[in-house]
């Protein structure tokens, strides 16, 4: 049994937390949270830490699972792995590229697994899109966007999360990781702009952006995210790639909320366009929810560390996501086009 320490009680912390109390290979030995978190009943009888360092100290955890907020990550990653512990930790990696290949080179070093929260990886939705648009074949064009019109709790959840991350960088690193499985072709170029559109955000932070992204082999990119009452709900889960040879897309019914976190995950309808033939529809029902795949992502990192598998690549393209999401940060900031 994987003796299991969460830090992080939000909510993918919680959802996180669930998954491993319902999966008889872990054992959760502890919660870590720096204010006392609201919890669903099945966690009340866990005990909750305000103390990481004190917490992994006096657990001696083989598995933490890291979703605090994220300037956190690469710290608390680090600081697991020298105390002998793998890894789960959520996106982004972390705030900086720097330290994001330092956990990579710490996984190295010390042979622990590090799994990095891309939910969308365990989606089989997703994975029947990624399999269809490679399908078509290359270049590609893709649009993608997530919009969230949030208000009460989910504004001030934003606004915590903007103190450190971007909406560009804190969603995009999905959605660029899904981009790069479909080209497997290095990004080269990004441009990115964004806005401020509210006094309650720091100066130096926008609550909209988006961004362009060139790859090697002439495929583009385009992602946009934007956060807050002002929001437009209208078109706010855009999912489309094309290619020469035709597209395919997620189609999302009239009655969607852009702040629904299961929103974010699912996908309702896919549609195949293929030039010169009748499109076609494929119905994704009964795709599994927000928890559903948390439950799945637990499950991976039980296989990844009880079958030893090898998560170099995987580690490779969490870094390789978040550089781009990074450089499109900095093209904001700067108002130019960053090489990479």
């Amino acid at each position: 049994m994987i003796r299991c320490l969460v830090v992080g009680l939000g909510n993918m912390g919680r959802s996180h937390a669930l998954a491993y109390h319902r999966d008889p290979a872990f054992e959760i030995v502890g919660l870590v949270n720096r204010s006392a978190p609201d919890l669903p009943e099945a966690l009340r009888g866990y005990r909750v830490s305000a103390d990481f360092t004190e917490a992994l100290t006096r657990l001696k955890p083989d598995l933490v699972s890291i979703a605090s907020y994220s300037d956190s990550h690469a710290g608390y990653a680090i600081a697991a792995m020298e105390a002998g512990a793998h890894v789960f930790v959520e996106k982004p990696l972390a705030t900086t590229v720097t330290d994001a290949e330092r956990v990579a080179a710490k996984a190295a070093a010390t042979g622990r697994k590090v799994v990095v929260g891309y939910i969308l990886r365990h989606h089989p939705s997703w994975q029947r899109l990624i399999a269809e648009a490679r399908a078509l074949g290359g270049p590609y064009v893709f649009r993608l966007n997530l919009n969230q019109q949030s208000t009460g709790p989910t504004w001030e959840t934003h606004k915590a999360l903007m103190r450190t991350t971007s909406p560009i960088v804190d969603c995009g690193v999905h959605y660029v990781d899904v981009m790069c499985q479909i080209t497997d072709a290095a990004a080269v170029e990004v441009r990115g702009m964004g806005l401020r559109l509210s006094p309650e955000i720091a100066e130096g932070m926008y609550n909209y952006g988006h961004f362009q992204v060139l790859f090697a082999d002439g495929s583009l990119g385009w992602y946009e995210a934007g956060w807050g009452p002002m929001m437009s709900d209208t078109a706010f889960f855009v999912k489309d790639v094309v290619s020469p040879n035709g597209a395919v897309s997620i189609r999302m019914p009239e009655s969607a909320r852009s702040d629904d976190i299961d929103t974010h995950t699912r996908t309702s309808t896919l549609r195949l366009h293929r030039v010169g033939r009748t499109d076609e529809d494929l119905s994704m029902a009964g795709e599994p929810d927000h928890q559903a795949l948390c439950d799945a992502e637990a499950a991976f990192v039980a296989r990844a560390i009880t079958q030893d598998l090898d998560l170099g690549r995987h580690l490779r393209d969490a870094v390789s996501s978040l550089a781009i999401c990074l450089a499109a940060h900095e093209s904001v900031r700067s108002g130019r086009p960053i090489q990479l």
